[in-house]
């Protein structure tokens, strides 16, 4: 189900800090960064997860991902 969330990438500023940035629209703060696409990527997994760890221990929703948000093609 991880896996079944959109994530979007996009790239920091050098006055940001650079690297990427990565967000769950379905998830809402869930979020992380990372200084290449796939260190960002690979960090945000491990956020959803803590996401939906800490939604369900506080005995909150998890919302579904959004079909509108699937990758083209899909």
């Amino acid at each position: 189900m991880l896996s079944d969330y959109a994530v979007i990438i996009e790239t920091l500023s050098d006055e940001d800090g650079s690297g990427f940035i990565t967000t769950v629209p379905d998830l809402p703060g869930c979020l992380s960064d990372g200084a290449t696409r796939e260190e960002a990527a690979h960090n945000i997994a491990d956020a959803i997860k803590a996401w939906i760890e800490e939604a369900t221990r506080l005995g909150r929703s998890v919302p579904e991902p959004s079909a509108h948000l699937l990758p083209a093609g899909e």
